[in-house]
């Protein structure tokens, strides 16, 4: 399992760790694809992946608002936001579809 590369910033300039490098990479290849975030207040959070900061925070865009349900199988017709940023601190979870990644549909590689 990957690790979302949120964390310690790097110190001094123009030093890259392989880790960092790496995690720079992770993050560059998810551009424009499709995640599913979930928000510790129980909310889902459906969209492109456009943008992350040293924060960890998260802008969708085209992205759709799912309220949690009592009902753990209904989750209720979405709320359209468009553009949407998500606080770092709020992120319980986040996925990637499937088929944005290897050609299968739905969600399921949790990053």
């Amino acid at each position: 399992m990957d690790v979302w590369p949120c964390g310690n910033p790097i110190k001094g300039q123009g030093e890259l760790s392989s880790y960092s490098s790496r995690g720079r990479q992770k993050l560059e290849s998810l551009l424009n694809k499709n995640m599913r975030i979930r928000m510790t207040d129980g909310r889902t959070l459906v969209g492109l992946f456009l943008c992350t900061d040293r924060d960890c925070n998260v802008i969708l865009g085209s992205a759709q608002e799912f309220l949690k349900s009592s009902d753990s199988f209904s989750q209720g017709e979405p709320r359209v936001l468009g553009l949407a940023m998500i606080p770092g601190h709020h992120v319980v979870s986040i996925e990637v579809e499937s088929d944005s990644l290897v050609g299968t549909q739905g969600f399921g590689s949790s990053q």
